[in-house]
């Protein structure tokens, strides 16, 4: 697989200091946290301030509940990711391990663990201020796309999370053993799908356009539940699409298993990326068709 396009010369660190002998250094992937939160608060205190976007011109939450949200919102994502990556996808090695747990620096998140922690702090937080349950997590869902754009992108930044080998003119040569390592010729370079990019531009661009479309051109904000619905089912829909041409987690993937798939029967399932998404694709089509029916019966 010579044929491919070379993984540009990018460092996972923004920039680097030494201090008292000790390195310090922002990193890609932090400031893509940073920045997904910064962007999602400024784009839920837009939609506060447009008090027309909501039922009876009334916003669920005041601008400085809105601050208080982000800091439950941060936690619930830091604690949930990091649990949901040891249970989901490493919980034989953290068993064995349980020091390592919170050890959230040395890598390892999970996005659906991410996403109950962050749907767990703003039902919390909502029942806390009396705020309506359906418009909080709406907020939140408009909120989310920007992460995941910033945070794909840093994925892809980082060369990790690399897709499956391709030949496709678009696919990537990654740095790095591992993602040298598909079963290629000696002296040939493995090419991969920038999955990354994929993520980025389905889960962040695509999704985040058409919430917003549809929160401001679409009156999504009028009928609680519904821009939830719709960001659970994009996602879902997005993510399982993706895992098709993502490279599974090592720890999935064996000699009678090389797709890596977490179900399997006769050769055919499911990977863990997958399996995760069709809980929330579930959950997303009820709360759409639910949110209609409501529409209707007025």
């Amino acid at each position: 697989m010579n044929a491919g396009i070379p993984f540009p010369p990018l460092s996972p660190e923004v920039f680097s200091i030494t201090a008292f002998g000790i390195d310090f250094a922002l990193r890609w992937y932090a400031l893509a946290y940073i920045a997904g939160i910064l962007v999602g608060w400024w784009l839920a205190a837009r939609a506060l301030r447009n008090t027309g976007l909501w039922r009876d011109d009334t916003p669920p939450m005041s601008p400085k509940q809105l601050e208080d949200l982000v800091t439950w919102v941060i936690l619930g994502i830091i604690l949930g990711g990091r649990l949901g990556f040891v249970l989901f996808y490493q919980p034989a090695y953290y068993l064995s391990n349980p020091a390592e747990i919170l050890m959230v620096w040395q890598g390892g998140m999970s996005f659906h663990g991410g996403m109950l922690g962050v749907a767990l702090a703003g039902l919390l937080f909502a029942r806390r201020v009396g705020a309506p349950v359906l418009s909080v997590a709406d907020i939140m869902a408009l909120a989310t796309p920007p992460g995941l754009l910033f945070g794909r992108l840093a994925n892809f930044v980082n060369a990790e999370l690399w897709g499956r080998p391709s030949d496709a003119p678009w696919a990537v040569i990654f740095p790095g053993a591992a993602a040298q390592d598909c079963g290629q010729a000696l002296d040939q370079l493995c090419a991969r799908h920038p999955s990354q990019l994929y993520e980025a531009a389905l889960e962040g661009l695509l999704l985040g356009g058409f919430l917003l479309w549809q929160a401001w051109r679409r009156g999504a904000f009028k009928v609680p539940g519904r821009l939830t619905g719709y960001f659970l089912t994009g996602y879902g829909c997005a993510r399982f699409f993706v895992e098709f041409f993502r490279q599974p987690d090592a720890q999935f993937v064996a000699l009678g298993n090389p797709l890596g798939l977490a179900v399997e029967i006769d050769g055919y399932g499911l990977t863990m990326g997958q399996l995760l998404s069709l809980p929330m694709i579930l959950i997303g089509l009820t709360l759409i068709g639910w949110t209609q029916r409501r529409m209707v019966s007025k």
